[in-house]
């Protein structure tokens, strides 16, 4: 409730009191013991009214405190890449309906228990994320891009780093950076027991025929072969990154999912790339869903 309304409920009912007490006083029919009982009636309502105002603009402080602790979180969670945009949709609802001066005591006790439970959803799916990012950070240190996209954590491997143009065959320096990514995987025991996708993308230019006929054939296969070299054991002819094969798959995009534009050499380049995807675990995706349902 409006601190105004509850000023002005509050000094009417003040105002209302003494004319109560002067015409009971003018022996209206009520003995000496009936007039202190209504005096002391009209007194409990008066401390029951101030009581309610009372917790009425506490309850209002610690919902406005909520409101701001998830948008805070919110736009934090949204800055990393994490899509929750439905939840602002759901919230609004509950905002606008406790910011009307009718809203009672219950109304606004309960949209400040919905906005408690989201802020702590909120914390746990950026305290998750916040935790694998630093897992992985050893491998920013070795160039790579570490990004949250699509409510997934991604590691970027630029394709060009990785194979010549219009080939699937790894080069060397792609060898060497895979298994050093590998090596950061199997060092950490929550990372090795995760799933994994690598997912091939290209630039929008044609593939012409060739063995691949088009850049699907040709983002699948370079999927492939850098699936086949994280699963490989280390001592195989051309190493391998010994990566448990049950934890991985593999996925061809072509140019459907770029990073940047495709107008520029630079913005292609950007979009030629393989990137190896962490699934998030049933905990995880049950968060995200509860949390844009």
């Amino acid at each position: 409730m409006h601190p105004r309304v509850l000023k002005g409920r509050s000094t009417a009912f003040a105002a209302f009191l003494p004319a109560v007490i002067a015409s009971l006083s003018l022996g209206c029919g009520y003995s000496e013991e009936e007039w202190k009982a209504q005096l002391d009636k009209y007194g409990r309502l008066q401390s029951q009214q101030q009581a309610t105002e009372s917790r009425l603009a506490e309850t209002q402080k610690a919902l406005e405190a909520e409101q701001a602790k998830v948008a805070e979180l919110t736009k934090q969670l949204e800055a990393a890449g994490v899509d929750i945009s439905k939840l602002n949709e759901n919230l609004q609802a509950t905002s606008t309906q406790v910011s009307q001066l009718s809203s009672t005591l219950e109304e606004r006790e309960k949209a400040l228990a919905e906005f408690k439970a989201r802020a702590r959803q909120l914390e746990q799916i950026k305290a998750r994320f916040e935790t694998l990012r630093k897992k992985l950070d050893e491998l920013t240190k070795l160039g790579l891009a570490v990004n949250i996209r699509n409510n997934r954590m991604v590691i970027s491997l630029p394709g060009d780093v990785l194979f010549d143009s219009g080939r699937e065959t790894l080069k060397k320096e792609g060898k060497d950076i895979l298994a050093k990514v590998a090596t950061v995987i199997r060092n950490d025991q929550s990372l090795l027991q995760r799933y994994y996708q690598v997912a091939g993308h290209t630039d929008n230019k044609p593939l012409a025929g060739g063995p691949f006929r088009d850049n699907w054939g040709l983002s699948l296969m370079r999927a492939r072969e850098v699936l086949l070299f994280l699963v490989s054991p280390a001592d195989v002819k051309g190493g391998g990154g010994a990566l448990p094969v049950a934890k991985w798959s593999a996925a061809g995009f072509a140019e459907t999912d770029p990073v940047a534009t495709n107008d520029t050499d630079e913005g292609r380049r950007k979009n030629r790339r393989c990137d190896l995807i962490v699934v998030p675990s049933v905990e995880e995706m049950l968060d995200l869903r509860a949390i844009t349902q």
